[in-house]
């Protein structure tokens, strides 16, 4: 009967241990521990705006652009694909956020991805149209604004972000993606 007894507290035991929600945590390094408080956002991708989180892109160099297809700097696509193709087997990656807060990119996202692949050759990451100024920013660029101590003024405005997932430096829609200050900087930050 001792026996019965014991197998029987033994079993409960290891039902109790495979229930309880101790036995379900994760490891002491989950995403949300591993991800910089900046990336801990999940934007739609511009192709098929399937939710993507930008967690995926922790301890990579960054560079966020506000973008739109109808601006006088569009053309800084290329450049931007450029910079992207050069550096990207070293942990560098461009994130295109296009945007119509200053009324210059009005097609609908399927638009925007035709355009970006169909004229630029575009294949760095791009999102769905984001809200990047003002009180309606999306949270990831009143982050990125608060950091940087600047919100962008126009398209093609700038934030580099280091391994880190701290603003390294922003720059504005003036300086083209073969500037050399900002190519030293991504250098000097993927070479960290």
């Amino acid at each position: 009967m001792y026996r019965s007894i014991n197998r029987w507290v033994c079993t409960l035991g290891a039902l109790w241990a495979l229930l309880s929600p101790a036995a379900h945590a994760q490891p002491a390094k989950d995403s949300a521990q591993s991800c910089p408080p900046l990336l801990q956002h999940t934007m739609a991708r511009l192709q098929d705006e399937k939710p993507q989180p930008l967690c995926q892109y922790s301890g990579k160099v960054l560079l966020v652009v506000n973008t739109a297809s109808f601006c006088g700097f569009t053309p800084q696509y290329a450049g931007l694909e450029a910079l992207h193709a050069r550096y990207k087997d070293q942990g560098f990656v461009v994130l295109g956020f296009p945007s119509n807060d200053f009324a210059q990119e009005r097609g609908s996202n399927k638009d925007i991805a035709e355009f970006c692949e169909n004229t630029f050759g575009v294949k760095f990451p791009m999102f769905t149209k984001t809200v990047v100024t003002g009180r309606d920013a999306h949270p990831f660029y009143k982050r990125l604004a608060s950091e940087a101590g600047a919100s962008p003024r126009w398209n093609f405005y700038k934030y580099l972000i280091g391994k880190d997932g701290k603003v390294a430096g922003s720059y504005g829609s003036t300086t083209s993606p073969q500037d050399p200050r900002l190519v030293k900087q991504i250098e000097q930050l993927v070479a960290k």
